[in-house]
């Protein structure tokens, strides 16, 4: 074959990676949502079955404040379609069931036992399709005693180790400020169904997929438990420093706010003598080496911060970024918003909000080069906006849909108020 033979033809404008895959989700607030949030961002179609209540993060954080709206909610559940199904209903749950039998993967993070009193669980589904991709996320997986507790992230950063290691030295442990254990298990959810969707598009097979909170907690710090194995040692919280090289993650203190900087290769040290006007410290006898550093750490960074202090971050930045020094400006995020290389990567995109209103978000965090054609803008579905667009594709006929609603067994967005909806199931 020629070279010109193997060339692929590019894809049609716009038409993103996922384009064709279904995605049904059972889910609730972020790990499952979470991770259907991606797939629906690289273009699959994410039907989210919620009972009349809707999914818990549409109630989250909801305040006049926020103007009504849940941050959590909209964060994870853009561009997907809301279908309300009472599953309490045999008629309903047979609906449920058809929906995720249509669909290419099935995506659920319910309480251990719920899915398999349904007849929803993996081994139900897949026994009928096999070619399903079944994903379960659990808080502490389905094989310990710990199976039937409920999982959110905080639990999840407190037994995986990771609160007793963050904090300041001597302090008591803190949680990351974000749901880093929710969010990361999500990204990993995300990346474990590529790999089953790629199989399943090879070979016709299907998946199933368990994971957890904790599991990912733990697998987050792998570096860390790689030194706890060599040492047989309790890691130390240590605040914002690096505990075995130096300077790394040091915070130091500038005119308008704080810097972080890491310099601890000795050429890395070196670079950042010269930069602060103090080249003969890199090879003086308290900070020659590493190891030197870490041992006399206060002593650097009362010189470093005597040295930069009278910056600004920005100013510090510029220096130090002249010298080949590793900076970071710790920013606000009104200042990351203004960022111009933040502006330039064109991670956060316009989104509907559901109320007749648009925000800012993250989006993917990274692009495609042959799908880069306009796209609508993602929208925040309204609880069962979707349901008779949903069961009309999946071959309910008007009459049929127009019943299911009046009997409650599915719901569907009522309209008041020009935009906001109710749920027309009890």
């Amino acid at each position: 074959m020629s070279m010109a033979e193997n060339v692929q033809p590019p894809l049609p404008s716009g038409e993103l990676p996922l384009a064709g895959v279904k995605v049904v989700e059972f889910g609730q607030f972020i790990a499952g949502p979470g991770a259907t949030q991606i797939l629906a961002d690289m273009g699959a179609d994410v039907i989210k079955i919620e009972s009349p209540n809707g999914d818990n993060g549409r109630r989250f954080g909801v305040s006049p404040a926020t103007q009504g709206r849940s941050g959590l909610f909209m964060a994870y559940n853009r561009g997907k379609r809301s279908i309300v199904v009472d599953m309490r209903r045999p008629e309903g749950l047979a609906i449920a069931r058809e929906l995720a039998l249509q669909a290419d993967v099935v995506v659920q993070n319910a309480r251990a036992g719920v899915m398999q009193a349904l007849g929803l669980d993996a081994k139900a589904l897949r026994a009928v399709k096999p070619a399903l991709i079944y994903v379960s996320v659990s808080g502490f997986g389905t094989g310990g005693p710990s199976r039937e507790r409920p999982g959110l992230d905080i639990a999840a950063q407190a037994e995986s180790g990771m609160m007793s290691i963050t904090g300041e030295r001597g302090g008591t442990p803190l949680k990351a400020g974000f749901p880093v254990a929710d969010v990361s298990t999500a990204n990993a959810t995300a990346n474990a169904i590529l790999a089953a969707l790629f199989r399943q598009a090879r070979t016709g097979r299907g998946e199933t997929i368990e994971t957890s909170l904790l599991a990912v907690a733990i697998a987050m710090q792998a570096q860390i438990w790689a030194e706890y194995q060599c040492t047989g040692q309790q890691p130390p919280r240590f605040g914002n420093a690096q505990p075995l090289v130096a300077p790394a993650a040091d915070l130091i203190v500038v005119q308008d706010g704080h810097i972080v900087i890491s310099a601890y290769l000795d050429d890395h040290w070196r670079r950042l003598c010269k930069a602060i006007g103090q080249p003969e410290l890199a090879t003086a006898a308290p900070f020659a080496s590493n190891n030197e550093r870490v041992r006399n750490r206060a002593a650097l960074m009362e010189i470093l911060g005597k040295a930069l202090g009278g910056y600004t971050g920005e100013q510090a930045r510029a220096l130090l970024e002249q010298h080949g020094v590793v900076v970071g400006v710790v920013r606000s995020y009104a200042q990351v918003l203004a960022s111009a290389d933040v502006q330039a990567s064109q991670v956060f995109q316009t989104v509907d909000d559901g109320q007749g209103g648009e925000v800012r978000l993250p989006g993917l965090p990274f692009s495609f080069a042959e799908a880069p054609g306009e796209r609508p803008v993602p929208a925040v579905p309204r609880l069962g906006q979707h349901t008779g667009e949903v069961l009309a594709q999946a071959g309910y006929s008007a009459g049929d849909i127009a019943r299911l609603q009046a009997d409650g067994i599915v719901g569907h967005e009522a309209p008041v108020a020009g935009v906001a909806g109710v749920v027309a199931a009890a």
